[in-house]
């Protein structure tokens, strides 16, 4: 396939080097220097868009995506507030976009795991859940895309929880999320639920980029011919 990459950071790289191992061309790169100049027309050279950006550039950049009528694989997180608005545009235009929060197969499968303890653990409200999120100091949002998901899934089965926030709180309603950033951490997630006699926790550490990289190149050339929104569950079939 000819792929466009959209974003050309650490992340982008990596994906550039799994994607050529794998056969594939890499017919357009987007970086600080073209971001905004880069035409429909080399975009239309590519078989599908790959878009690891900012929060900032992410919409605009899957608008363009849709505009030249290339699908796009989208792992830029922080925009999530505009999904839905993204979600309406796509199926008005009949196009393609996939979109998760992380493409680790690791931790697509972590996601289910942390679904079904939280259904479990909605019996036994002596447990409050809390959660941890730890990410290299290059990372422009917090909490994370992924730690956002993970605090979703908890909300949706767990009673008391009405809403995460991004710090410690001592309301029972509030699911306390606490982001770090260290060095080059590529990514670790921690679910806790602690209780006056014991304590569960579920994490997640990520070794390196390599598995968000080639899920994401998994990705691609798995929406190749589909229009609709997709995501890492159609693609693992979970």
């Amino acid at each position: 396939m000819n792929i466009a990459l959209i974003g050309y950071g650490k992340m982008g790289k990596e994906i550039e080097q799994i994607a050529l191992s794998r056969g594939h061309t890499i017919v357009l790169k987007v970086d600080v220097s073209n971001a905004t100049t880069y035409t429909l027309d080399e975009l239309k050279k590519a078989d599908v868009a790959i878009e690891f950006s900012t929060p900032e550039a992410a919409i605009n950049n899957i608008y363009k995506c849709f505009d030249a009528n290339v699908p796009v694989v989208v792992g830029t997180t922080g925009w999530l507030s505009k999904l839905d608005e993204v979600k309406q545009k796509c199926a008005s235009q009949q196009q393609t976009l996939f979109y998760a929060s992380n493409y680790s197969i690791g931790v697509n499968l972590f996601f289910k795991l942390n679904e079904y303890l939280a259904k479990l653990m909605n019996s036994y409200p002596d447990y409050n859940v809390s959660m941890e999120e730890i990410h290299h100091v290059h990372k422009l949002d917090a909490p994370s895309g992924t730690a956002i998901s993970l605090a979703n899934q908890v909300i949706e089965q767990l009673d008391e929880k009405q809403k995460w926030v991004n710090e410690v709180s001592n309301s029972k309603h509030d699911l306390s999320i606490i982001s770090k950033r260290i060095d080059e951490v590529p990514g670790t997630h921690t679910v806790t639920y602690n209780s006056a006699v014991d304590e569960i926790s579920i994490t997640h550490i990520a070794h390196n980029r390599k598995g968000f990289a080639l899920g994401a190149v998994v990705a691609s050339e798995w929406i190749k011919g589909k229009k609709g929104v997709f995501g890492m569950n159609d693609l693992m079939n979970l």
